[in-house]
């Protein structure tokens, strides 16, 4: 199936309160299949306009697209996806590197500029995208980096510490799902759906009673898997809640490892296994890179920032999802999936700001178990 993609990002004080739109078309340019739209925060035009094309991929990924051509008003995008101009900002390396990884996985794909009357259907989703969080938050642009003594400052929550970061954070406690009987043994555990073994359930009901105890939250999500499902429904019948199930924070595919140890994963693909324990962009055979995780939890993580601006939501996961959303809040480099340890049944806190500002305040707590 052949598609057209439509994508747009903008900035309001570049850097400034930033969104972006895409929207999936047929190829005959007759029908919207998929549109999307989000706030990000505070963000660079480039920045942005890197969202905006990584969302209208992921969309045309989830579509079965196989031939697509993607239509953008930044000259600059286009010229470094299609490889005459080389990435040098930061900020943009690893946009561009998702970009690309989900891009091969189309049989064709071609990048084209237009001018920004060409996309005004992307350019008016990123628009609304910004109107809303400006409504409802303001724009992190227009605050002023000190206020006078005299000012109500005292009044908006800031960040501790030497950050700056304004406006009340959407925090988010990363749970990870009780024990199973494939965690017990060590095996990868992706896709497969086992349910909470008798340790897991014990674990799922300790950590449930210290969040009742904690208070507090607002929303309660959950990846589809039945391990983490359980352990969420757990939390949410102690703080009288429902579970919203998101796709976006299910365990990584890890394909035909599935089920088998570290061991026998290394036995039957040495050089391939060897390979993925050092580089994201790897995927085990017939399932996805840790790359390719990044993509939807990010996804995931800007629909709960928007969607729950200023509370606290408890997200069940796994270890995979969850350390994405450390490293995303830490502004880290890819390494640092291999060097964080996170026990199950763990508590972990992440802070997201209006202003587009982040921290961790907890990774791997499990004193209440």
């Amino acid at each position: 199936m052949k598609v057209v993609i439509e994508a747009d990002g903008g900035s309001r004080g570049n850097p400034g309160l930033a969104g972006y739109g895409a929207v999936v078309w047929t190829a005959d340019h007759s029908t919207v299949l998929a549109e999307t739209k989000q706030a990000i925060g505070r963000a660079t035009n480039n920045v942005a306009e890197y969202r905006g094309l990584i969302a209208g991929l992921d969309d045309a990924r989830k579509l079965g697209a196989t031939e697509v051509a993607v239509l953008l008003d930044s000259k600059l995008v286009v010229e470094q996806m299609c490889g005459r101009w080389k990435v040098k900002h930061p900020d943009l390396i690893e946009l561009h590197a998702q970009a690309q990884v989900l891009a091969s996985q189309f049989h064709a794909i071609s990048y084209s500029w237009v001018p920004r009357a060409r996309n005004s259907h992307a350019d008016r989703l990123a628009n609304e995208a910004m109107d809303a969080a400006q409504t409802d938050g303001g724009d992190p642009a227009k605050v002023p980096d000190r206020e006078p003594a005299h000012s109500a400052a005292a009044e908006t929550p800031r960040a501790p510490g030497w950050s700056g970061a304004r406006g009340t954070p959407t925090r988010l406690l990363l749970l990870r799902h009780g024990q199973t009987d494939l965690s017990a043994q060590r095996r990868y555990s992706g896709r497969g759906n086992p349910g909470l073994n008798q340790v897991g359930q014990r674990q799922a009901q300790a950590a449930a009673r210290y969040l009742a105890q904690r208070g507090g939250i607002g929303a309660v999500v959950s990846s589809p898997l039945r391990r983490a499902y359980e352990t969420a429904a757990a939390a949410a019948g102690a703080l009288g809640m429902d579970v919203t199930v998101d796709d976006a924070f299910i365990e990584t595919d890890f394909g035909a490892w599935e089920g088998l140890t570290f061991a026998e994963a290394a036995e039957r693909d040495p050089e391939l296994h060897s390979r993925w324990l050092r580089d994201t962009s790897i995927s085990p055979p017939g399932g996805e890179s840790f790359d390719d995780v990044l993509v939807r939890v990010r996804r995931g993580l800007d629909g709960i920032v928007a969607g729950n601006s200023g509370s606290t939501v408890l997200v069940v996961s796994h270890v995979t999802p969850i350390k994405i959303v450390l490293r995303l809040a830490l502004n880290a480099g890819a390494g640092i999936l291999y060097r964080l340890h996170l026990d199950l049944a763990s508590l972990s806190i992440a802070e997201f700001y209006p202003d587009g500002g982040s921290s961790v305040r907890l990774v791997n707590q499990t004193g209440y178990l």
